[in-house]
């Protein structure tokens, strides 16, 4: 599964990053980063929540991608 960002979208609300900080970081300017975009089966759930409670929709969780 791949993980991305709208950049043009997101706001830096920081939402994902409360419920999956190891994977969503804010820098000194408040834009966001992923830590990782192969998603680990492990954390599958909670990106899922992330994604689903972006406020801009801005992230983007392609499950049409093989498991690495």
């Amino acid at each position: 599964m791949k993980l991305s960002i709208d950049t043009d979208r997101c706001e830096a609300n920081a939402v994902c990053v409360g419920i999956a900080p190891d994977i969503f970081e804010l820098d000194d300017q408040d834009v966001l980063h992923l830590t990782l975009v192969d998603v680990p089966a492990d954390r599958l759930d909670d990106v899922r929540e992330a994604v689903a409670q972006c406020p801009r929709a801005a992230l983007v969780l392609d499950e049409s991608s093989p498991d690495q």
